[in-house]
């Protein structure tokens, strides 16, 4: 008999996908360059060459049995080791190789972390607008998914309702600064504060609140923004990192899970992963790609095409009458959407050929998503699409 569970799931749309085969189809139709997708967080820019350089230098010159052979169930040595100094070295941070457990991708990095610090019907807490993939995460953990609504006029957390949630049965807190899909960054004001209620909520429950940091997009911050590494201010921190927008490496799933050398249990945190990986048979990342990012893990590719394009977005729909909170990073935007139904809004604007993703998937109605992780050139060519759209509502 077929799981229920996964069969259920078939009847959930993917929407993002759905828009993206939209335009694809849409493309053969009206031509490729009519069609403004902003709907897939794809990468835009390439890898910096060092990253193929390293590759080709890894298979010209080590052992292939050793280059493609199983890594360690923890990860590859050398490269847990080049990663903490990595993060040392940026972040004045005290990592070792044991705080480090190699993953496939961020994904399976939290995969791991949930499982770490939760035990089945433990309930985690994560703020609107959220990435819509944590309700599937957390469900496949057995976790009870707690929601808390944005405040919309600056997507930072809302503390009230924040703290009227917070109860004995929450295990874990899961935050996302860059935030996909607001662009918002965390302040240092909101992590400190975040950071003093975790602290007292641990010690008036009897146990640690852990806090869950997924942050793919770290490394996409744009000019003069205040962007704290959050494991510096709590220290139950488990980071998930992906090098996916970092180096532009989405297709090759490489990541890690970094806790805090003074977390609660940190040691038998990554002790457990490779428990974790038995269960979910997520064992083990490419031993390849391990390699190749022990030696790149302090390169970022180009990423400033995306604040180029966030600058040229934003001040375009200000003026045209939208309402944003202006991204302090990633490559997304998260604009109200000029009716209430932005489900209803996003077909319209899939009728004029642009492709925008509804915020009821993201815990967030009345909101759309903008993946502006496109040429500079699309982002331009698509302004008087957006200005049609908004005088329609006019």
């Amino acid at each position: 008999m077929l799981n229920k569970q996964y069969t259920n799931m078939l009847q959930e749309k993917d929407v993002i996908f759905e828009i993206f085969q939209y335009a694809t189809e849409r493309a053969k139709v009206v031509g490729a360059e009519n069609i403004y997708d902003f709907s897939l967080g794809n990468p835009s820019v390439p890898a910096p060459s060092i990253v193929n350089e390293t590759i080709v230098q890894k298979v010209k010159t080590l052992d292939p049995l050793a280059l493609h052979g199983y890594s360690p169930s923890f990860g590859i040595m050398e490269t847990r080791e080049k990663i903490a100094a990595s993060l040392n070295k940026k972040y004045g941070s005290a990592y070792k190789a044991a705080n480090i457990f190699m993953a496939i991708g961020a994904a399976g990095a939290l995969a791991h972390a949930l499982r770490a610090v939760t035990n089945p019907g433990d309930e985690i807490i994560t703020f609107s607008p959220c990435f819509s993939e944590y309700k599937p995460y957390t469900a496949g953990a057995g976790l009870k998914l707690t929601i808390i609504p944005a405040d919309i006029d600056t997507f930072q957390i809302n503390f009230a309702a924040f703290e009227a949630q917070l109860n004995e049965n929450v295990s874990a807190v899961l935050i996302n600064s860059p935030n996909n899909p607001s662009g918002i960054v965390y302040s240092t004001e909101t992590i400190e504060k975040l950071s003093s209620i975790l602290t007292a909520k641990s010690k008036e429950f009897h146990h640690p609140i852990y806090l869950i940091s997924d942050e793919p997009y770290r490394d996409i911050i744009f000019e003069g923004v205040d962007a704290p590494y959050i494991a510096n201010y709590y220290k139950n921190t488990l980071t998930c990192y992906s090098f996916s927008k970092s180096i532009s490496l989405p297709g090759e799933r490489i990541g890690y899970l970094a806790v805090h050398p003074d977390c609660s249990d940190a040691d038998k945190i990554i002790e457990i992963c490779p428990q974790i990986s038995r269960t979910i048979g997520q064992n083990g990342a490419a031993s390849l790609m391990q390699r190749t990012v022990a030696d790149v893990c302090g390169c970022t590719s180009d990423l400033s095409v995306y604040e180029t394009n966030k600058k040229i977005l934003f001040e375009a729909l200000r003026e045209y009458g939208y309402h944003c909170v202006e991204p302090g990073g990633t490559f997304y935007m998260f604009p109200r959407s000029l009716e209430p139904d932005s489900q209803a809004f996003c077909k319209k604007a899939m009728e004029k050929d642009l492709m925008l993703v509804p915020g009821d998937i993201f815990g967030c109605p009345g909101h759309f998503r903008i993946a502006y992780c496109v040429l500079t050139q699309r982002v331009e060519k698509a302004l008087p699409v957006f200005k049609e759209l908004a005088e329609e509502y006019r």
